[in-house]
């Protein structure tokens, strides 16, 4: 069996590129201190050489690894995607490499994976929203390894938060809703059992309805997984319904996206017979037919800020404050701007 190409070292670039050792490993971890025209032949060959650094040799040497780990709970359709790419495009720009990892909205999962990324030498993990089993937290303690939660804000939490008001913003659009003369209200969440994000949505419409006179009991509640088919199945339950909704508020722009296809198909007019309403603002929500009111998330904001708090906390740079960011309102063609009276 013949021998494969022995593996190019670092002295290998140095002489291939005609300085030393050193400089080469200055042009790879610190490009800025080096000069442009060496940098530029270092780089030509690490090229031509194939030459990949030594990862477990450098985190045995600095005991870092610079790497952050992040578990979103769904990579199959684009709610976290905006967030997510400011978040790594922030770390990247502060030396440090992303790990990312999908918990499908389960507890059990999520719990494996926080395990495997520490494991794997995270030094530290961004989490969405708050809810979890508390021996999570110590077990990162433990650890030594901090955890920042976004996608949601809660002062009064145990550690950092750099997210917006779930329940205040759907609050904010409930009002616009009834003040718009809508009094049957309906809204398709996700399951809240264990989605603190959700749980806070459905609640800010309901304290709406509160404010408003309305039973918050009469609110027409399904829970069901995101997805474009879910919230067209769900959507078609409501409808369906003696004395149906005239407005149904969904937990996201996905399951609004399904709602508004499923009108579509049965041939309802939006917003003339029913209107809908999403959260997040992502793009669907702005090529949607008719286009969405929703709620406009500031997702690269908020991935920016996250990645620069995280990082202060890896690096034992004090104590990182939580950031309440501004979630608003963004009203589209879903959503009429005025009824005639009152629905």
């Amino acid at each position: 069996m013949k021998a494969g190409r022995p593996t190019p070292t670092l002295h290998d670039v140095a002489l291939r590129a005609g300085v030393s050792t050193a400089t080469v490993s200055r042009c790879l971890n610190s490009p800025e201190r080096v000069v442009e025209p060496t940098r530029r032949k270092v780089l030509e060959a690490v090229r031509q050489l194939g030459y990949s650094p030594n990862f477990g040799a450098r985190v045995m040497a600095a005991k870092r690894t610079n790497t952050i780990g992040a578990i979103i709970p769904t990579m199959e359709n684009a709610i976290f995607a905006r967030g997510l790419q400011a978040f790594q495009e922030e770390l990247r720009g502060l030396g440090f490499t992303l790990l990312v990892a999908s918990s499908s909205y389960r507890p059990d999962l999520e719990e494996e994976q926080i395990r495997s990324l520490v494991a794997r030498g995270a030094e530290g993990l961004l989490l969405i929203g708050h809810d979890r089993d508390p021996a999570i937290y110590g077990f990162l303690e433990t650890q030594g390894v901090p955890a920042l939660v976004t996608w949601a804000y809660d002062a009064g939490a145990d550690r950092p938060s750099i997210g917006f008001d779930n329940r205040g913003a759907m609050r904010e659009l409930a009002r616009k809703v009834i003040r718009m003369g809508h009094r049957r209200l309906a809204c398709i969440s996700a399951q809240t059992a264990s989605n603190d994000r959700a749980r806070a949505r459905v609640q800010g419409i309901r304290e709406a309805m509160a404010e408003a006179g309305l039973n918050p009991d009469d609110l027409r509640l399904i829970e069901t997984p995101y997805g474009i088919d879910t919230g067209a199945e769900a959507f078609g339950r409501l409808i369906a319904e003696n004395d149906a909704p005239t407005v149904v508020m969904c937990g996201n722009d996905v399951l609004a996206v399904g709602a508004l296809r499923r009108a579509r198909e049965l041939g309802l007019d939006v917003p003339g017979q029913v209107s809908i309403t999403g959260f997040d603002d992502i793009e669907l929500a702005q090529i949607a037919v008719p286009t969405l009111t929703t709620v406009h998330v500031p997702h690269r904001e908020m991935g920016r800020s996250a990645a620069c708090a995280l990082v202060a906390l890896v690096q034992g740079n004090g104590p990182v404050r939580g950031s309440e960011l501004k979630a608003e309102i963004w009203l589209r063609d879903s959503l009429p701007p005025r009824l005639g009276g009152a629905r």
